[in-house]
C-alpha cells in the first residue's frame, strides 16, 4: 500500500524529516507515535500530497507520487488534525462535494452515504448543518466523507484531538475494525501512547527519525520492560504526552 525510502524534508535550515523509510501492507493498522515536533505533520503532508519530499521516493498504491501524483491519491482516503469541513454546510453538502470530486455517479454516492452515516448513527443529523454537531460527530463525519469513494489507504493524522474518552473510543474501533476485516490499511499518527496498544505496528518518530519500527511489546522488551508509556519515554526522554504532536 505504501513504499517510503529515505525521505527528507527542511524548511530552511530546519531539518523537519532526515531520510524516513517505511513501509505498510493491505489490511495492516501501524501507529506513527511521537512527542511535539517529531515531524509527523510533515510525514502526513508528505504522504498526502500537500508537499514534495526534498529528497526521497515515495509510492502509493505501487503509483510513484512525482510521476503519478492523480493515480497516487485517488485510492487515500484522509483524516487530518485540523478539520476540512465546511461548517456552514449540512452533512450531506459536505458529503456531496467529496463524491462530486471524485466524479462518483450520484446514486452510488447517495447509498455509500446513507451506509456510513448509519453505521455511525448519524442518519438524523444528515441535513444539520456541520457547525451544530459535536466534535466526535463532525470526526465521525470525517471518517465517512474518507471513505465515501472506497481509498485502500487511509492516513488518520492525530484524528481523536479534542474528542471526549467515549468518542475517542469509538472512533478508533471503527478505524481498527476496517483494518482488521482487510478493508483497508491505516496508519494512525499519534502523540497519545494508548492509542498503539493494538496495532499491528508501532513506528516511533523524533526529531524527524525512525527509532522504532516493530510490535508494541518488542518496544516494551526493547526499553528493559515496564508499560508501553514507559517504553515511549525511555526511548523520547524528554517528551511532554499530553499536546498534540506535530
Amino acid at each position: 500500500m505504501l513504499q517510503a525510502s529515505n525521505l527528507k524534508k527542511a524548511y530552511g535550515a530546519k531539518v523537519a524529516l532526515h531520510s524516513v523509510s517505511l513501509t505498510l501492507q493491505a489490511g495492516q493498522f501501524v501507529a506513527l507515535l511521537g512527542p511535539n515536533g517529531a515531524g509527523k505533520s510533515t510525514l502526513v503532508q508528505l504522504l498526502s500530497g500537500l508537499f514534495v519530499p526534498d529528497e526521497g521516493s515515495l509510492s502509493l498504491l505501487g503509483q510513484d507520487m512525482r510521476r503519478h501524483p492523480a493515480q497516487a491519491l485517488a485510492g487515500l482516503g484522509v483524516v487530518f488534525q485540523q478539520s476540512s469541513l465546511d461548517l456552514d454546510l449540512s452533512v450531506r453538502a459536505n458529503l456531496l462535494f467529496h463524491t462530486d470530486l471524485h466524479g462518483i455517479p450520484r446514486k452510488t454516492a447517495l447509498e455509500r452515504m446513507e451506509e456510513g452515516l448509519a453505521q455511525h448513527g448519524l442518519q438524523a443529523q444528515a441535513g444539520v448543518a456541520v457547525r451544530a454537531l459535536s466534535g466526535g460527530n463532525r470526526r465521525k463525519v470525517e471518517l465517512v466523507r474518507a471513505l465515501l469513494h472506497r481509498p485502500r489507504f487511509l492516513l488518520m493524522d492525530e484524528a481523536t484531538v479534542g474528542l471526549d474518552p467515549a468518542s475517542r473510543a469509538d472512533l478508533m474501533r471503527s478505524v481498527e475494525s476496517l483494518a482488521r476485516e482487510g478493508a483497508v490499511a491505516v496508519l494512525w499518527a499519534t502523540h497519545l501512547v494508548d492509542e498503539v496498544a493494538q496495532a499491528d505496528r508501532v513506528l516511533v518518530l523524533n526529531q524527524g527519525r525512525i527509532l522504532f519500527d516493530g510490535l508494541p511489546e518488542a518496544l516494551v522488551a526493547q526499553a528493559g520492560g515496564g508499560t508501553l508509556e514507559q517504553a515511549f519515554l525511555r526511548l523520547c526522554p524528554s517528551t511532554p504526552t499530553g499536546k498534540p504532536g506535530a
